[in-house]
């Protein structure tokens, strides 16, 4: 069972618009709300007063447009040809990374320009901003809501490349008509005031990653994972437990196999290192995690019982704890989570 605290996550955003005096925040909702769930999370920061989301592609968009209705809804992944029409009919906002992008929608309406400062992916790189700089005439059918750029490195506070990306994207915006900028991302909105803009975009710091690595989590635990335990039985020392018998009993044990497997997007990489909690107490995950199934040795907590619930994600297990243990991010951690889980929403 999957709950998502939605007023957690209002919580998340309000504390985000607090750290951000430059202007507006926005919510990034793409990949499923981080696996959590676009539509609600849309409707419940909508209700709270968001009116600016970002998700990754058209097809997101349009699965939540009817839940923010006239709220600017941006696509970052680029305006792909033959897809204008639903931007215009859905009223979406394209972010635009190339002249050949800004030429297609040159006339349509408002749009946001991506200006590449570091991340070398999507956006405008330096042959085509210096272009643009000397002459404006591609720009005249445009209007630009936005210029945004992406922080590489904005989780290390002391990276130079933070700097660079800052003063690189101020000298574009000198070079190009006058527009709104867009700025920090979850970490970049705790690196201070040098780094606010007229509308931040946050993503994972909504659903409680930490984006302060490092230092206490300022953000409150929005998701809790908790999944039944389908038998539990007795094994001898010297007893494989597994797949390809990768953990062996060195005392008398008592194994729980858990409803959860890879399937549901408990990374195989937690094989023999990961953990749950019961009441509070951390259980060692023992062998292989496999497809649908998942053991834990309960050796040490004999009140575990088949039928019994075990927290894989929560208050006593975090995102970034699970992503430490799996040699990932929070990120991966949430947006793995399958489809199986019967999700309950709620607000506190």
């Amino acid at each position: 069972m999957l709950e998502v605290d939605l007023g957690a996550i209002v919580a998340n955003w309000r504390l985000l618009r607090a750290h951000h005096l430059a202007g507006p925040v926005a919510a990034v909702i793409k990949a499923n709300a981080y696996g959590l769930g676009s539509r609600p999370v849309a409707e419940a920061l909508y209700q709270a007063g968001c009116r600016h989301f970002f998700v990754a592609y058209l097809d997101e968009a349009l699965a939540v447009r009817d839940q923010v209705p006239g709220a600017m809804l941006a696509v970052l992944s680029g305006l792909i040809a033959g897809t204008e029409i639903n931007y215009i009919e859905h009223d979406l906002t394209p972010v635009l990374g190339s002249l050949q992008e800004i030429a297609r929608w040159s006339g349509r309406g408002s749009a946001i320009l991506h200006v590449d400062t570091g991340m070398s992916r999507l956006g405008l790189d330096d042959r085509e901003l210096a272009m643009l700089a000397e002459d404006h005439t591609p720009l005249n059918g445009l209007a630009i809501r936005y210029l945004m750029t992406h922080l590489v490195s904005a989780e290390i506070p002391g990276a130079a490349q933070n700097k660079r990306q800052r003063d690189k994207f101020a000298a574009a915006r000198i070079r190009l008509p006058p527009a709104p900028g867009s700025l920090a991302n979850s970490s970049g909105i705790f690196l201070g005031a040098a780094f606010g803009s007229d509308l931040a975009r946050p993503g994972a710091a909504l659903y409680g990653i930490n984006p302060t690595p490092g230092k206490p989590n300022p953000m409150r635990c929005v998701v809790r994972l908790m999944v039944r335990v389908l038998a539990v039985r007795d094994v001898a020392a010297g007893t494989s437990v597994g797949y390809n018998a990768t953990w062996t009993a060195a005392r008398p044990s008592r194994i729980a196999t858990a409803a959860l497997g890879y399937a549901d997007g408990l990374l195989r990489s937690l094989s023999d290192r990961g953990s749950a909690c019961f009441d509070g107490n951390p259980i060692p995950l023992v062998g292989r995690v496999s497809m649908d199934l998942t053991t834990f040795d309960v050796t040490d907590h004999p009140a575990v019982q088949p039928g019994c619930w075990l927290e894989v994600l929560g208050p006593h297990l975090s995102p970034d704890d699970v992503a430490v243990a799996a040699g990932t991010n929070g990120y991966e951690v949430l947006t793995s989570l399958g489809r199986r889980f019967h999700r309950v929403y709620q607000s506190t």
